[in-house]
């Protein structure tokens, strides 16, 4: 999942000193919860084939991980109208280590999860594993803003977000090897294949939480949060929560069924099928350092060339990952598609997202009516499209808010929960129509972030001061 850049004013009160060591820390959070979070998509068919659920009931895997950030966030707007910002109260620093403490405490639920071998017991450490990547969500990108100089800052936020998709990249490929090729297939799968993977990752989550704790990191001020309800007046921030909501909800409820889509597609077994999920997520990576550079003021020149430098690295890495060099130079063709959807969009936000939202739409058609690997390379080729657009609908929807920007932010978090309600709905049409045909559901998503592009993101009343 992206990751949501600072929106509170914030003033460093002592921007001395060095922070490398700090941001690295904070880089590997960032890997840390983008891997967390893209497990997700091993786990359904883990537990589908585990307690037998039809594709509706191995959906609320996803909904009880997004639904976490709908209550979490929920939480934290009533006590922000109400009482002030909780995070200008604890502190940032103190946020991160309570998000990674609660997150570290629901991947050591997955143990008792396996011995008891009750689904709901899965979903409910789900729960509070999301719990703290809400949390998380919410205090470590205004953070990172504040480990060193403010007019570096966009730097370094990319780079973190960078390295989140990193995690959402290799997870698939991990996670394959670790729960279902270490059981020896489908076949000899137990709940116990989940124990080792997720104490794991609760143990370093805590190593991350001591380390952030026991680092010197800058004080700052935070700005009071505007109470009330006001902040609901503003059309451009009420589109762009349904736009986040829908786009959450596109992207999850795809990349949750890739997997079984390509066993009916292609025959392909989960061990065989997980690591192209890849793809999905690692086409989101690329989308993002490219639009890093391509969605600036910089020279034509400039673009070309960091697109020609991403291009090379990614199309290497997956030669020498997979090494097939058909699988390359597909890959080499999608990323120079997403390239051109990039020209199109001429650098700006609004006009990028709605090229982007189009593309997928086409994409998403193409799946649906081709076959074989037609099919699979269009569905995963949305990756690469998917990539801009978290950032882009967030940035658009608290344009000139003002004192509401805080308010606003939350309430765009709180939309998240667009994955917990859309992948359940989708694992019903999948019921009824099948994996292939199913994906004509995201289509509304995507049409609508198309309009939020075109004529939603439009700014009809601005906050005053």
């Amino acid at each position: 999942m992206a990751s949501i850049a600072p929106t509170s004013t914030t003033t460093l009160s002592d921007n001395k000193g060095n922070f490398t060591i700090p941001l690295i820390i904070l880089t590997t959070l960032f890997f840390m919860w983008g891997f967390i979070t893209c497990m997700n998509d091993i786990l359904i068919p883990y537990l589908q084939g585990i307690f037998k659920l039809t594709p509706a009931q191995a959906g609320f895997i996803q909904s009880a991980f997004f639904g976490a950030y709908f209550f979490i966030s929920l939480a934290y707007f009533l006590i922000s109208v109400n009482l002030g910002d909780p995070l200008a109260r604890i502190g940032y620093k103190n946020g991160i280590i309570m998000g990674l403490v609660t997150a570290a405490v629901g991947c050591a639920l997955f143990y008792p999860a396996a011995e008891s071998k009750l689904y709901g017991v899965f979903l409910l450490a789900l729960f509070v594993l999301a719990s703290g990547i809400t949390i998380l969500q919410m205090a470590a990108n205004p953070y990172v803003a504040l480990l060193g100089s403010a007019s570096t800052s966009s730097s370094r936020l990319n780079l973190t977000q960078a390295f989140n998709s990193f995690g959402t990249t290799i997870a698939p490929i991990i996670g394959t090897k670790l729960i279902f090729e270490s059981m020896g297939g489908k076949e000899h799968m137990t709940a116990d294949a989940v124990k080792t993977p997720y104490l794991f990752l609760s143990g370093t989550l805590l190593a991350i939480a001591v380390l952030i704790a026991l680092s010197k990191l800058p004080k700052f001020t935070g700005e009071t949060i505007e109470k009330g309800l006001g902040v609901l007046k503003f059309r451009h921030l009420n589109l762009g929560v349904i736009g986040i909501f829908l786009y959450v909800g596109g992207e999850v409820a795809i990349g949750s069924y890739l997997i079984k889509y390509f066993g009916e597609l292609m025959g392909y077994n989960e061990a065989t099928g997980g690591p192209f999920v890849s793809f999905y997520w690692g086409g989101a990576m690329v989308g993002r350092f490219i639009g890093a550079v391509s969605l600036t003021e910089r020279p034509t020149s400039q673009k070309l060339s960091f697109m020609g430098l991403v291009t090379i690295l990614a199309v290497a890495s997956v030669y020498f990952w997979r090494e097939d060099l058909t699988t390359a130079f597909i890959v080499l063709g999608l990323i120079i598609g997403n390239c051109v959807a990039f020209l199109i969009g001429r650098s700006a936000p609004a006009r990028t997202l709605l090229v982007f939202s189009l593309f997928v739409v086409g994409l998403l058609l193409l799946t649906i009516f081709s076959n074989a690997q037609v099919a699979m390379w269009s569905v995963l080729a949305i990756g690469l499209f998917n990539s801009i657009m978290f950032p882009t609908i967030f940035t658009l929807a608290i344009k000139d808010l003002g004192k509401y920007t805080s308010q606003g932010s939350s309430l765009l978090i709180m939309a998240i929960v667009g994955g917990a309600i859309m992948t359940p709905v989708m694992g019903i049409i999948i019921g009824a129509v099948g994996y292939q045909h199913a994906f004509a559901f995201p289509i509304v998503s995507y049409v609508f972030i198309a309009y939020y592009g075109w004529k939603g993101y439009e700014v009809k009343q601005r906050a005053h001061s």
